[in-house]
């Protein structure tokens, strides 16, 4: 598989990091974030909406809202390896025990909650999508980015993101899998200045970090070229 992309602009968000100079001086220490660092105060997000949101999806909206502001977007993309995992597990802890299940919890425990919430309290109805694919979860979602272009969609915001893994899990979880809240928004138009090919390989690597912010951590670093591991894949990148 090969394609190419422009990306025109950016936003991301984790433990003890939110402005685009903290970004980059990470770039050059690249998995230096504090998992204990506290988060950086919502200034886009209403304070009812973020009460509903779970951590991860609060990060996906804040930064989904500003990147809705700045431009002029035509569909949306969200995309999420776990999606409302702490959500779910409240759930499945109150049937487990026999309590009763919170209406705003199955109300919100869809994978597609907070694309729709950008969407709802941004008051634009855009197209709109949701994926997961595992480790490659960032990846596939570029394909789907590269399909909407190609469909005429001319400028579309991708925001990879995930919550705060409960703890119940982390036992069962690949030790390098990161366990925080984080989100990713990055906005994209058709053009060559990015460039990727993939390359099946026998082994699928877990990183300390998701691939979306491996990603934003080759191009702040000003690398040339650079490959991000998969499931069973390698994703090689080049810029012009």
């Amino acid at each position: 598989m090969k394609f190419a992309l422009q990306l025109i602009d950016w936003q991301a968000r984790a433990p003890g990091i939110s402005e685009a100079s903290q970004w980059q001086q990470w770039s050059r220490q690249p998995y230096a974030i504090d998992p204990t660092a506290a988060q950086a105060k919502l200034t886009e997000l209403p304070m009812m909406a973020a009460r509903r949101l779970n951590s991860g999806s609060k990060l996906a909206v804040e930064c989904g809202l500003a990147m809705l502001r700045t431009h002029a977007i035509d569909a949306v993309l969200y995309t999420s390896r776990h999606g409302e995992l702490e959500r779910n597990f409240r759930i499945l802890q109150a049937l487990a025990t026999q309590q009763a299940v919170s209406p705003t919890d199955f109300t919100m425990s869809v994978h597609n909650s907070a694309v729709g919430n950008l969407t709802i309290t941004a008051q634009k109805p855009l197209v709109s999508s949701s994926l997961s694919a595992g480790i490659d979860t960032f990846q596939q979602g570029l394909c789907e980015v590269v399909c909407l272009l190609q469909a005429g969609y001319k400028r579309v915001l991708m925001v990879d993101f995930d919550g705060a893994l409960p703890a119940f899990y982390h036992p069962r979880l690949p030790p390098d899998m990161p366990t925080w809240a984080w989100a990713v928004a990055m906005v994209f138009e058709a053009g060559d200045a990015l460039e990727c090919r993939s390359q099946p390989t026998d082994i699928a690597r877990e990183m300390p970090l998701p691939q979306s912010l491996q990603f934003l951590q080759r191009l702040l670093s000003g690398a040339p070229s650079f490959t991000l591991p998969g499931d069973h894949m390698q994703w090689h990148w080049s810029r012009k």
